[in-house]
């Protein structure tokens, strides 16, 4: 049975209130503070859009805006699911002292660590995977990570983000 119409008038515009406060709390608040429970993080943040265990017990909680966003928050969580850290990952500070401790790592090391990439590409030579991520810059860069055969990161680095590179681009 439908409600009568007076009931979903006023039921419908408090649920997209509703919806949309926790939008705007998750894209524009400032980070939890430490000491918040993961509950409380999820209310607001949504489901994480990955999971990894951290030492000791705790856990990070990845929220991406990829593939073309151009920010992945971490939230690391002790072990009684309280919030230790929040930071937003994507950055060249972050890329810098990534990229000297690159090679070798898994990939879920790099993950852990910089998160879902906006872009993950075969390459021929060294036969393995190019993973790219956007991030805040008024360059036209993204930052990439480069996997070998045995699905280790063999370096990393910045590269042009094809999005910008236009039909006259192509030409020259």
């Amino acid at each position: 049975m439908i409600p009568p119409m007076n009931t979903l008038s006023r039921r419908v515009p408090k649920a997209l209130a509703a919806a949309g406060a926790l939008l705007l709390a998750a894209c524009g608040s400032a980070p939890p503070a430490p000491g918040t429970a993961r509950e409380a993080v999820e209310s607001v943040w949504g489901t994480p859009t990955a999971r990894y265990a951290v030492p000791g017990g705790g856990e990070r909680l990845e929220y991406a805006s990829g593939p073309y966003g151009r920010t992945t928050w971490m939230i690391d969580l002790d072990a009684a699911g309280r919030v230790r850290a929040a930071s937003q990952v994507l950055g060249e500070p972050q890329f810098a002292a990534f990229a000297e401790r690159a090679p070798g790592l898994s990939a879920e090391e790099v993950r852990r660590a910089l998160g879902t990439p906006g872009e993950r590409q075969r390459v021929r030579h060294p036969d393995g995977e190019l993973w790219s991520w956007r991030y805040p810059t008024n360059d036209c860069l993204w930052f990439q990570v480069q996997f070998g055969p045995d699905g280790r990161a063999v370096g990393a680095g910045y590269n042009n983000d094809p999005r910008c590179e236009t039909a006259s681009d192509a030409r020259s």
